[in-house]
C-alpha cells in the first residue's frame, strides 16, 4: 500500500498500519533492538516502533 517498513518491525504493527492507513510514510524500529523479532526474541520487548511522516517527524506507534 505504499508504506516503508524499516528495521525489525513486528508483523502485528504492519497489519495495524495497513488496516488503519494513517497519513504517514511508514514504520521504523531504529537501532537494531536486541529483543526484537529476528534478533534474540520472538516476542518484542523493550523498544518502541515509530511512525514517521514525509517531514521525518516521528511518533510512538507501539511500545513494547
Amino acid at each position: 500500500d505504499g508504506y516503508v517498513i524499516e528495521g525489525h518491525v513486528p508483523v502485528n504493527d504492519i497489519r495495524r498500519l495497513l488496516a488503519e492507513k494513517p497519513l504517514a510514510v511508514g514504520l521504523t524500529a531504529p537501532g537494531m533492538p536486541v529483543m526484537s523479532p529476528g534478533m534474540r526474541s520472538i516476542e518484542p520487548r523493550g523498544y518502541d516502533v515509530l511512525l514517521f511522516d514525509k517531514d521525518a517527524q516521528t511518533s510512538v506507534y507501539s511500545r513494547y
